[in-house]
């Protein structure tokens, strides 16, 4: 059913991108690098500014202690005027109606339970050379029935680098498993020594071998991550004791985990016994593969890990022990070499070692199990319809065999919807029928919620499968960002549906500026929001970075789609991107912008912009070089975006995205986002249709270009090209490079505060400094819409 090729058709009646008489050949007048007072921001006490976004709280993911009574998260917030993050752990009680207490953190490090009224934290303390992992015990008790206070903390031991991380606590076992970096002897103990020999190596190159050379923002050194355990318990006089043993757990195996860039706890899971853990298959080449395969290993160390996988897969990720310990399940990929390929539940039966698929035939990438108290159901995570919600399914008994393809009743194949609204993440089960989750929105960052009431739900009934039947109480157990957004007019965002490619339904968002009225004369400048992946989504969900509202506050009325691609509307709409990325989502675009200017007329179609990162940004250098496409763009951001996908094939760290390479070992040949490497012929044909370098000759529109040049996934050279381009062409552009940022721009200073000129002078003279990103980002796009 999906699809042929582009079209070159106009199917909006609007005015071109491109003047009629071509821009003369000449480079444009350097703009100005210095603090400029040519524009400001939007602001008052309605307003949600930039400045709002970055000194807002920025709370984590909820963590229950064993009891299920308290819940702690990790919170930041920074000072633009002291240019500063302050970090502390607030705990909540998840049965008393007292009011969360916060424990300022001096360090940020990592914090965890112990026990149910003990928070371990870890932090990197010392000097350069000296500098080490100190774990702190933080007791909390209750002084009266109405608040809890924590004590000072006390000292339960040192790791023997800074590096240590993502803890895990085995209460029973008295056993805490942990992450570090450790050379090829795999000794913890000996990494200081091999640090200082290779620091004074005398030279400083990095030789290979063989991929990865570098990933995401970082050349790949010598060290690798490992999984470790040290004993830890308490004595008979209630003091911690830390174990002088560090056992490297994936020791001689060529096991590396949690899997790099972005791995974590959700890599592995502790019973009181035994590790499950997820790493990549380390007999392929790791750039140009995304199979991983899940092991079991004793928690002491004793024996050699046990593999649970089998066979052809792609990616896992997620593994989780049932209480019991009788059973292990995790998500698996079927393709390897397909990142976005639709996920689904495994569960291994540890007792009678049987493998079987639970989400074979439910159209949607659970995320994030976790397993029921009884062990009797799983709950997960999952992208539908925009939103991440909360699901669950019964277990069913084990089947005789091995199967990716059991034959189960309609209980078992049709998971239940517990939440239906935002952004569900950190599923957390609790005893008593309970679950601790965290949950975010387009109007809201992150806060604790718990469900109750999970006791009462059938999950083998038939009339338990609606949405909304299960009567489940729900109830929020901290509010950190209402006092902050409380007047800030943050619109919920609206959804709405057009037809696109080949007649499907596709969604989008609008998010309206304050002070919007239906019918009113004033006309309002449009901005399209363009995502990233491709396989990606606009979701009902809190971002620091790319925040709807932001760009509405400020006065656009503001649209995102999920055109072909976009993930949580089912597999094949998510597939129907590959092999056809300058066709279907723009077909879908362009549709979608119709639909909006033909309901809204309140919006200004001559005053349209648009701005995207990633793919997204590939999707504005496409948009650039086809002005029959109508938008009528007046301006363009671009942040870190594919300017040529031939290129970005050879270069991108991770070869198995944008390559599509043949592996070494196999003739099997990947067939996703290019169908093959940059010299196979059906990439190569792919690529001179699709690739935004070969149209650069139509290139007109303003546009602003934003990169880092730690961004290994699409090197700087992406947008110093497309700004070349722009630049011997005459069109007006500008180049903002962040030397010491990756992908994204995390760097507070650098993602909200400019970097010219601003001292204490300005200040006292009631100016104050520019939000950088920010500031060009909606300083360009009213030079060119000229917005009062």
């Amino acid at each position: 059913m999906w699809f042929p090729a582009g079209f070159p058709i106009t199917v909006l009646g609007l005015a071109s991108q491109v003047p009629l008489e071509p821009h003369p050949i000449t480079p444009q007048a350097a703009m100005p690098s210095a603090y400029t007072p040519d524009f400001a921001f939007k602001e008052g006490t309605n307003i949600f500014t930039p400045k709002d976004l970055v000194e807002l709280v920025r709370p984590g993911t909820g963590l229950a202690n064993p009891a299920g009574d308290l819940a702690l998260v990790q919170v930041s917030k920074y000072s633009l005027s002291d240019k500063k993050n302050t970090k502390s752990i607030y705990i909540a009680s998840v049965e008393s109606s007292i009011q969360p207490f916060e424990i300022p953190l001096t360090d940020s490090g990592e914090a965890f339970w112990l026990d149910s009224r003990t928070v371990g934290h870890a932090v990197a303390e010392g000097e350069d050379k000296d500098k080490v992992t100190t774990l702190y015990a933080i007791s909390v008790k209750y002084e009266t029935e109405y608040s809890l206070v924590p004590e000072a903390p006390v000292l339960v031991g040192k790791f023997p680098t800074s590096t240590a991380a993502n803890f895990k606590y085995a209460t029973k076992a008295g056993v805490l498993v942990f992450s570090d970096y450790v050379y090829s002897d795999g000794d913890l103990a000996a990494v200081k020594k091999h640090d200082e020999a290779w620091e004074n190596k005398g030279d400083t190159a990095y030789v290979f071998d063989d991929t990865y050379e570098r990933h995401w923002d970082t050349w790949v050194g010598p060290k690798r991550s490992s999984l470790f355990s040290v004993t830890l318990s308490k004595s008979p006089d209630k003091t911690w004791v830390f174990g002088s043993e560090f056992v490297n757990l994936l020791k001689g195996t060529g096991h590396t985990c949690p899997v790099e860039p972005f791995g974590g706890t959700d890599d592995f899971d502790v019973s009181e016994t035994h590790i499950v853990y997820t790493v990549k298959d380390p007999a392929l080449p790791p750039a140009w593969h995304t199979k991983q395969n899940v092991y079991l290993i004793d928690i002491h160390g004793a024996g050699r890990p046990v593999e649970l996988t089998s066979g052809k897969h792609g990616a896992t990720r997620s593994p989780v022990l049932s209480k019991q310990g009788d059973k292990a399940a995790w998500l698996q990929l079927d393709k390897d070499g397909a990142e976005a390929d639709r996920a689904q539940v495994v569960i291994y039966d540890l007792t009678k070692h049987v493998k079987y698929t639970l989400t074979k035939h439910w159209d949607r990438s659970p995320d994030a199990l976790q397993f029921s108290e009884d062990g009797k159901a799983i709950y997960f995570t999952a992208g539908d319809i925009a939103r991440i919600k909360i699901f669950v399914l019964p277990i069913p008994p084990t089947p005789s065999e091995s199967t990716a393809d059991p034959d189960l009743a309609t209980a078992y194949r049709e998971p239940i919807e517990l939440t239906s609204t935002g952004a569900a993440s950190g599923a957390q089960v609790l005893p008593n029928g309970r679950l601790l989750f965290t949950h975010s929105s387009l109007t809201a960052p992150n806060n604790m919620y718990v469900i109750r009431g999970l006791e009462q739900l059938d999950l083998l009934a038939p009339e338990s499968r609606e949405p909304g039947v299960a009567k489940l109480q729900v109830e929020q157990l901290t509010r950190f960002a209402e006092d902050a957004l409380k007047g800030k007019s943050l619109a919920a965002g609206e959804d709405f549906w057009f037809e696109g490619a080949e007649g499907h339904k596709v969604h989008g968002w609008i998010v309206k500026p304050p002070g919007f009225k239906k019918g009113e004369e004033k006309k309002w400048p449009i901005l399209m929001l363009i995502h990233g992946g491709p396989q990606g989504a606009w979701e009902d969900q809190w971002s620091t970075r790319w925040n709807p509202n932001i760009f509405a506050s400020q006065g656009y009325f503001t649209i995102a789609m999920n055109p072909t691609g976009s993930t949580s509307f089912g597999q094949n709409f998510t597939n129907a991107i590959s092999e056809h990325w300058g066709g279907r989502p723009f077909e879908d675009m362009q549709k979608g912008f119709k639909y909006i200017l033909d309901s809204y007329p309140e919006v200004d179609p001559d005053k349209a912009v648009a701005a995207g990162a990633s793919w997204g940004g590939y999707a504005i250098n496409w948009i650039q070089g086809h002005p029959e496409y109508g938008f009528g763009f007046k301006a363009l951001v671009c942040h870190d975006g594919v300017f040529s996908a031939t290129y970005n094939g050879f270069s991108t760290d991770e070869l198995f995205f944008c390559s599509a390479t043949r592996s070494r070992e196999s003739s099997a040949q990947f067939n996703e986002e290019w169908g093959g490497r940059p010299w196979d012929e059906r990439a190569k044909q792919n690529l001179a249709k699709y690739d935004a370098a070969n149209f650069a000759d139509k290139w007109s529109t303003p546009m602003l270009i934003i990169h880092g040049s730690k961004d290994y996934r699409l090197p700087e050279t992406e947008g110093i090209s497309a700004f070349h381009v722009l630049q011997q062409r005459g069109v007006p552009s500008r180049l903002v490079i962040f030397p010491d940022e990756n992908h994204w721009v995390l760097n507070h200073m650098n993602r909200y505060v400019d970097a010219s000129p601003c001292n204490a002078a300005v200040l006292m003279k009631g100016g104050h400094c520019s939000l950088k990103w920010n500031y060009e980002v909606f300083r360009w796009f009213d030079k060119y819409l000229n917005t009062e």
